[in-house]
């Protein structure tokens, strides 16, 4: 930091004795709160324009603490700007270096103002831009995610329940339904932002202030929708920040069961896709593997987000209002959270670009355990006008048959498809064929090509991708 050094007092006026240098590391919050230097800089800049705008600063005072403010921001921005363990926050350290360069008008710059509201401001300003930045890396997920939907509409492969193939349905089907999630996740964090978008600038430290001030004006500035209508409110909530952390680790949770799943259609036994060597990794030992590591992360950094949900949903449990120092406990689990998952998100991108499906060994594998046993018992339903349970029956025990004679349901004889329903024809195995069982399903959200183009087509609408 460039300037002189000299004590600067924070709080220290009815205290005799320095505190211990172990509570002194315990209380400073620089370690991290660093993040926040730049939202401290334009929430203070509009807070010296309002306090010029109402009077209680005069205009020569403002434009020094402004021209004072945008100094410190140049240095943040190119590294110079040296933070003190000391001063305990970025706030502080902030006003310490501004009484540095313009001198003790720097003081001024905190009346009618709290730290309380001030990091609460900080906190909200940083946060929206977060969500901002997670959004957009969304988006771009949702993206590929349609353009590689749009180029598997006729791939088949096994749909699971219970991790077994149960139905025959297509890779842009399964992707589709990914494209689905992320896109509420989106909504969730846009979601959050309205509800954040609240000034608590104003609120000081919790009981509002005595200065004729405009915290409409503030909040205006600032882009915030108005001003909070309760100051108890504005220093002491962190539910902005629970639901960004909640809206990450729902998202995180919607990419690690895509992680799980590229973890095992990579493997030798599913041999579904294949990835590049961009995103998998190799062994020290065994000369052979290639090992899906960028899902692997991903499935893993799902826990590291939903501790952070967790953490600071314990830290609020109990607290009293107004404000407790518990709150310095907010920011560490959200910072964190805000990085991994715009980690996560390109690198999850990344794959879904980068993932070969292999055609063959999926078309194969979805013509395994009975996959169009529901087709079957669906045309029993129509041709016969049977009651959809009597038809399940039949055809369970057409499979059992099957079973016991080591073949699939179309290797079934006449003679063994009439000793189970004496009406049944050859004809009925003909609906057995994973394409016709695919095309079949035309109802909305079905897996026909009709229907799976008809939602890539409302997705490139909706998220406007070509």
């Amino acid at each position: 930091m460039v300037g002189v050094k000299h004590k600067y007092s924070i709080w220290g006026g009815r205290f005799k004795n320095q505190t211990d240098a172990v509570m002194e590391n315990l209380n400073a919050s620089i370690f991290f709160d660093h993040k926040l230097a730049k939202f401290d800089v334009a929430g203070s800049k509009v807070h010296a324009r309002m306090l010029a705008k109402q009077g209680i600063l005069d205009d020569e005072e403002a434009t020094s603490i402004q021209q004072g403010l945008d100094t410190i921001l140049t240095e943040i921005e190119t590294g110079k700007f040296e933070p003190r363990v000391e001063l305990e926050d970025i706030h502080m350290n902030i006003e310490a270096r501004l009484a540095e360069l313009i001198g003790p008008i720097a003081g001024k710059l905190h009346t009618a103002r709290s730290r309380n509201d001030q990091v609460a401001t900080d906190f909200r300003l940083w946060i929206r831009n977060q969500i901002d930045i997670t959004v957009g890396l969304i988006h771009e997920l949702e993206v590929a995610l349609v353009h590689k939907s749009n180029e598997n509409i006729d791939t088949i492969m096994p749909g699971f329940t219970h991790l077994q193939c149960a139905q025959p349905i297509t890779f842009a089907h399964h992707l589709l339904a990914y494209v689905a999630m992320l896109d509420r996740d989106r909504c969730r964090f846009l979601d959050a932002r309205k509800r954040l978008n609240e000034s608590p600038l104003g609120s000081a430290a919790l009981a509002g202030t005595s200065f004729q001030i405009d915290p409409t004006y503030s909040a205006r500035e600032l882009s915030f929708d108005k001003a909070m209508l309760n100051s108890l409110d504005g220093v002491s909530s962190r539910d902005f920040a629970l639901e960004f952390l909640s809206a990450s680790a729902i998202c995180a949770t919607h990419l690690s069961r895509l992680s799980e799943e590229i973890v095992l259609w990579t493997t030798s036994q599913f041999d579904f896709i294949k990835l590049s060597d961009k995103f998998t990794t190799g062994s020290s030992i065994m000369p052979q593997k290639r090992n899906p590591d960028a899902a692997e992360l991903i499935r893993a950094k799902t826990g590291r987000i939903n501790g952070a949900f967790v953490a600071l949903l314990t830290v609020m449990k109990g607290l009293p209002l107004a404000y407790s120092k518990d709150l310095q406990e907010d920011k560490e689990p959200v910072f964190d959270t805000a990085e991994t998952i715009q980690n996560v998100l390109p690198a999850m991108t990344g794959m879904i670009n980068d993932l070969e499906p292999n055609i063959e060994m999926m078309k194969q594998s979805s013509e395994f355990g009975f996959s169009t046993a529901t087709d079957l018992a669906d045309f029993l339903v129509r041709k016969y006008n049977l009651p959809f349970r009597e038809a399940h029956q039949i055809v369970g025990k057409l499979v059992l048959l099957a079973e016991q004679k080591s073949c699939n349901l179309k290797g079934l004889s006449l003679e063994d498809l009439q000793g189970v329903y004496k009406k049944l024809e050859v004809d009925a195995l003909d609906t057995l064929s994973v394409e016709g069982s695919v095309n079949s399903r035309q109802s909305i959200g079905g897996t026909s090509s009709t229907s799976v183009m008809n939602q890539i087509t409302y997705w490139k609408e909706h998220l406007k991708c070509e």
